[in-house]
């Protein structure tokens, strides 16, 4: 056995060479479930660790463990915490909310007046959001952009959403809305975070 430190951090350039792996594990997991999910291109998913909007977990050896990354919509209107994926072995540990929170704090730093959502047909992710204060919403009540949506193409319910236009589909959406929580303390930046010691084989 052996122990292991987890770092959760805001992720860039030189974490390029993650990429591959976050996304076949991305596709594999969904494949596994049986559930949707939008793919992630090798380009996009580099982009997103190059320009700081994406949260990587690594062991003190240099292990990927998770990944999770924002993106802003309608002229910063709308956040949106996409994409988190834990890598098999680390599943359960507790490790996917860390990077759930620090993504979520990354984005409230960066866009303190956006509206951050997120959708999902995952409900270990809903308990994590519904932590956070986001609420289930209707699909109407978050980003209208159609960039946002095309992302959709490449899921499997990809039907299902054209034929509810986009009202609805398997996946459900969460907001949370900094409105209702004006009086929240401001996000301090920290740009590590150790997560736990860990013991796997």
């Amino acid at each position: 056995m052996d122990n292991h430190i987890i770092f959760v951090r805001i992720a860039d350039q030189d974490d390029a060479h993650y990429a591959e792996e976050i996304i076949q594990e991305t596709e594999q997991s969904a494949i596994a479930r049986g559930s949707g999910i939008a793919k992630r291109t090798l380009a996009s998913v580099i982009e997103k660790m190059a320009a700081g909007k994406a949260v990587i977990a690594l062991t003190n050896t240099g292990e990927w463990v998770g990944f999770s990354y924002l993106e802003t919509w309608e002229d910063e209107r709308f956040v949106s915490n996409s994409g988190l994926i834990v890598a098999p072995k680390f599943r359960n540990s507790g490790v996917a909310r860390s990077i759930k929170n620090r993504i979520f704090k990354m984005s409230r730093r960066l866009y303190p007046h956006s509206k951050i959502f997120s959708i999902t047909s995952g409900p270990a992710i809903m308990r994590m959001n519904a932590k956070l204060g986001f609420l289930p919403v209707s699909f109407a009540e978050i980003t209208h952009d159609e960039h946002f949506w095309e992302g959709c193409k490449s899921c499997v319910n990809y039907d299902i959403l054209t034929r509810k236009k986009k009202c609805n589909c398997l996946c459900t959406a969460m907001l949370f809305d900094p409105e209702y929580f004006s009086d929240a303390q401001p996000v301090v930046y920290q740009h590590a975070e150790i997560y736990q010691e860990i013991t796997y084989s």
